[in-house]
């Protein structure tokens, strides 16, 4: 192949200056222009004699097809790879084909037409050319003139013919004049005399080369500023990806001020739970933070008060129970999947049900053979050997205090422990227990030391409950500033080198959230309220107790309701000294239970949870703020927010390519 340039062009001068500015520019390079390429598909003789070098537009000199394989010179690869060439530059919308045969051979015969067919349709782009009318065979000049004059094998812009210079003319004289020769030739032959002169030589293609050249570039114009416009936006959102230029102290702290600035302002629209401000609360779920806090304070609160107990109180409709320590329990944590954001699943507990509905599944259930029974030493029966045990999932469930999966960065530092099991006994059984081996020398009444070490025991799982609470939170508020910071900043780099300066301090906070827990936990291990709801539930309790044992001696005193007899009542008053110190135990502990157990979750979720990590006034979330920005030291910023090597090179070949499609498009827009 072939390929000559030339210096002079189209018929509007303009258009040529137009392509000129914009090759300088180097569109070329992204977008195909429209006079760049004239394919000229040829089987004899060298194209620089047929079209010589004063063209304005490359010339691509492409080999004729072949088929048959010549003996050291072709191969069987050479075959596929001239077609593959020749559909190639054909199939270009802003080439011009130029289909050259020789004119004494049969046109019914080459397969260039057939493909020209194929890649120019509507023939806009393809032009004929013959070569070599002086090998016509006399009588044969009939079908080459039809040809030219369109009346056989007719194209849409018809054939041209032209005479190129024979060997003996080369020989004889270095300084012939081709033009001269060539008119000489058509003018001489009566034959080709007859023609018409437009069609008829170099000179007359010349001309209809540049004006078929010039309407392509008037019809494909307008793509091209398609194209410009197109591409254009395709390098402005790469650019943009790249976020401002930070290549100086300055520019990199205005870089993160407002990303920091934008951090705060989403914080507290989500802190308010106002998620229709952005549509970053949309595509990104785990940054509902308010939402995914709330939510775990109510997990947390139904735990307490269904799993915090060592053992369950007696309840007024129930009488004392022999040893079973599944029923002195019931959790019943309704958490449902989608109150979680989706980024954070689950540990062990995805969607648990209460342990007593479970066990009345299996129950029913036909797949799981085995007998229930609450007088066995163990809670249920032996299973066979090697048998998957069917309670480990819901034991597992009963006993977890998480609900939001570990993250890497906090492993060291969160608490992840199962609740304690039961003891095997009843309620009342314990309380005689405890009361047997901590009791002194006092009468008709309780001893202080006794009440506080029976409630420490009583609400030992609240340490296990409420770390795993506040750990939970931490995780929470940890993914919402790792996924925030992913939704407002696309460089991995610039996030990475956030996340590694502000770990520090956001680790200090969650620290001392946690040491709030403990503290909590300390304080509330004590036995102290002045809340006159602790008096009023100790009443009802001993009302509870004396209206179970008259109801079976009540009377129906007609307007005044059911009344009980003065004896009776004193009569039914009958449990020793013992029996009446172990119930006032066990309803003071209940009454004391109810106060302390309000108390204990709102200070957790007030101190430990709102107050270091959500919404006090220097929590994990509010760390990444203008003046976090404002204290960081040159080397910080550089390391945080300066660009590596590539990513520079990066930024200045996009700014290269978008002040130069920029012009282009200016350019254009005067085409």
């Amino acid at each position: 192949m072939a390929t000559t340039q030339a210096s002079r062009g189209l018929g509007d001068p303009r258009l040529l200056e137009i392509i000129d500015k914009l090759l300088e520019l180097n569109i070329g390079d992204s977008v195909a222009l429209p006079q760049v390429k004239l394919s000229v598909l040829f089987y004899h003789g060298n194209v620089a004699e047929t079209f010589p070098s004063f063209w304005s537009w490359e010339i691509n000199q492409v080999p004729g097809i072949f088929r048959k394989i010549t003996e050291g010179l072709t191969t069987q690869s050479d075959i596929a790879n001239v077609r593959a060439m020749a559909e190639r530059y054909m199939s270009n919308p802003r080439s011009v084909i130029l289909a050259v045969i020789p004119a004494n051979v049969d046109i019914a015969t080459q397969e260039i037409l057939e493909m020209a067919k194929v890649h120019d349709k509507e023939g806009r782009r393809t032009l004929g050319v013959l070569t070599k009318p002086d090998l016509v065979d006399r009588g044969a000049e009939d079908h080459v003139v039809n040809l030219v004059r369109g009346t056989n094998h007719k194209m849409k812009l018809g054939w041209c013919i032209v005479k190129n210079p024979g060997q003996q003319d080369l020989k004889r004289d270095d300084q012939f004049d081709r033009h001269a020769l060539e008119a000489a030739f058509f003018k001489n032959e009566t034959v080709w005399s007859k023609l018409d002169r437009t069609r008829v030589g170099i000179a007359s293609l010349r001309l209809r080369l540049i004006d078929l050249l010039t309407e392509i570039v008037r019809r494909e114009f307008g793509n091209v500023r398609a194209e410009v416009v197109e591409n254009l936006k395709a390098y402005e959102t790469r650019l943009k990806a790249l976020g401002p230029c930070r290549e100086t102290k300055d520019q990199q702290q205005k870089y993160l001020l407002d990303l920091a600035t934008r951090f705060q302002v989403i914080t507290t629209q989500a802190l308010e739970a106002n998620y229709g401000y952005d549509d970053i609360f949309d595509s990104r779920p785990s940054l509902r933070i308010t939402t995914a806090i709330v939510n775990r304070y109510d997990t947390f609160s139904e735990d307490v008060w269904q799993k915090g107990l060592t053992m369950a109180f007696k309840s007024k409709a129930t009488k004392k129970r022999s040893a079973d320590a599944m029923d002195t329990v019931t959790p019943n944590v309704n958490i449902q999947k989608s109150a979680l954001p989706n980024s954070i699943p689950p540990t062990t507990v995805q969607s648990p049900v209460s342990f007593t509905e479970w066990l009345d599944r299996k129950k029913k259930s036909k797949t799981m053979d085995f007998q229930f029974s609450k007088n066995t030493d163990s809670q249920f029966s032996k299973f066979e050997a090697g048998a998957p045990n069917p309670f480990a999932e819901p034991l597992k469930m009963m006993l977890a205090t998480r609900y939001h999966s570990t993250i890497d960065d906090l492993d060291d530092l969160l608490y992840d422990e199962p609740l304690p099991a039961c003891p095997k006994m009843g309620v009342m059984e314990w309380v005689e227990k405890e009361y047997k081996t901590a009791r002194g020398f006092e009468l008709g009444t309780i001893a202080t030391s006794l009440l506080q070490g029976m409630w420490k025991k009583q609400c030992s799982k609240w340490e296990n409950l409420a770390l795993g609470f506040t750990s939970d939170c931490i995780v929470l508020v940890h993914s919402y500033i790792r996924d925030l910071l992913e939704g407002i900043c696309e460089d991995n780099r610039v996030r990475y080198g956030l996340l590694s300066v502000l770990m520090d301090t956001l680790t200090e906070r969650y620290r001392q959230a946690l040491l709030q827990t403990r503290f909590v936990l300390q304080v509330e291990r004590q036995v102290l309220t002045t809340n006159h709801y602790f008096t009023d539930n100790l009443e009802k309790c001993k009302l509870n107790h004396t209206e179970e044992m008259v109801k079976n001696k009540k009377h129906s005193a007609g307007d005044l309701g059911d009344v009980v007899k003065v004896t009776d009542l004193h009569q039914a008053s009958n449990m020793s000294n013992k029996e009446s110190t172990i119930q006032l135990l066990h309803d003071t502990l209940k009454a004391y239970h109810k106060v302390a157990r309000k108390r204990f979750v709102d200070n957790i979720c007030m101190q430990a949870a709102d107050y270091h990590l959500v919404r006090g006034p220097d929590t994990a979330v509010k760390v990444f703020s203008p003046s976090f920005v404002s204290d960081l030291t040159p080397e910080q910023l550089d390391r945080i927010a300066g660009e590596d090597a590539f990513t520079k090179a990066s930024r200045a070949e996009l700014t290269r390519q978008v002040e130069n499609l920029k012009k282009a498009r200016k350019l254009l827009a005067m085409a």
